[in-house]
């Protein structure tokens, strides 16, 4: 099942693709892509609905993000051996956890604003995990259950925010526009396998990352596990799982992101995203 948000910008109303990819509206069945709905009773009685039986919705809508009301928004960090090498660093032992604002989310197609004084853009494609049951110090061989299903983010960052200032990763992680999520919410039935997925991303159409989540560091379920050791985990959290080699930080010269440019990506069975980079409106 497919589960997204369509509409204007904090007035998405919640909605299903069938398998024509038609969007079908879910508002008289549910208020939003969001907490209850995504435990597993609430998944279920979704995935009983005929969507035949659904107003299907008219012309292009923007898409939103796939799930509303995040309540956090933990990322990982060089959680791909060879990403870790572009950027000179050694894998680490334990998984590395920053935080993105909830404020960064926005759909997939939106541009992504180029912050004031800022001076290297960057992209990186990755796998989310949307947390539908709620839990904390979750095993390791239970952790997937506690997923409701899996997204596309792009965990956009400024590099000089994130690596040069004082602090930590979150600066360079968080502005508006930063934390695009979905197009849908694929709910964990449709994929077997969370390690067998294809990650790609373009800039302007030139390929800059092609990798695999076999390639991961620490698994899904090592991270959810992981995670849900320092903090409880409640239904709508996303986890976001690091990206493959090929960011713009690691190219010679390094390849930051430029107003007007275009960045398009993807994750096998998840669905495609589109940005356009735009410049902060002047005060």
């Amino acid at each position: 099942m497919k589960l997204l948000r369509y509409g204007p910008a904090g007035s998405e109303k919640p909605g299903l693709l069938d398998g024509e990819g038609r969007i079908r509206d879910l508002s008289g069945e549910v208020e939003d892509i969001a907490g209850d709905v995504l435990l597993p009773e609430g998944l279920a009685r979704l995935a009983a609905l005929d969507p035949a039986s659904l107003p299907a919705v008219e012309g292009e809508p923007r898409i939103g993000p796939c799930v509303g009301r995040v309540g956090k928004f933990p990322a990982i960090g060089l959680n791909y051996s060879d990403h870790a090498a572009e950027t000179g660093a050694e894998p680490p032992r334990e998984p590395i956890i920053f935080m993105k604002a909830t404020s960064s989310i926005c759909g997939p197609n939106d541009d992504t604003i180029v912050p004031r004084g800022s001076t290297k853009l960057d992209y990186e494609v990755e796998l989310g995990l949307v947390i539908g049951k709620p839990g904390a110090y979750i095993a390791e061989a239970d952790a997937l259950s506690h997923v409701a299903g899996y997204c596309t983010v792009n965990d956009v960052s400024e590099r000089a925010f994130q690596i040069e200032s004082t602090g930590q990763w979150v600066k360079g992680k968080s502005a508006d526009s930063f934390g695009p999520i979905g197009p849908w919410l694929v709910t964990r039935d449709e994929v077997p396998d969370p390690q067998a997925l294809d990650l790609w991303l373009d800039v302007d159409g030139e390929r800059r990352q092609t990798g695999n989540t076999r390639t991961m560091i620490f698994s899904s379920a090592h991270l959810v596990s992981y995670v849900s050791r320092f903090m409880s985990l409640q239904s709508g959290d996303i986890i976001t799982t690091g990206t493959p080699p090929g960011v713009g930080m690691g190219m010679t010269p390094p390849g930051f992101l430029k107003p007007g440019q275009v960045v398009r990506l993807g994750v096998e069975g998840l669905g495609e995203q589109q940005q356009t980079i735009v410049a902060a409106t002047a005060a």
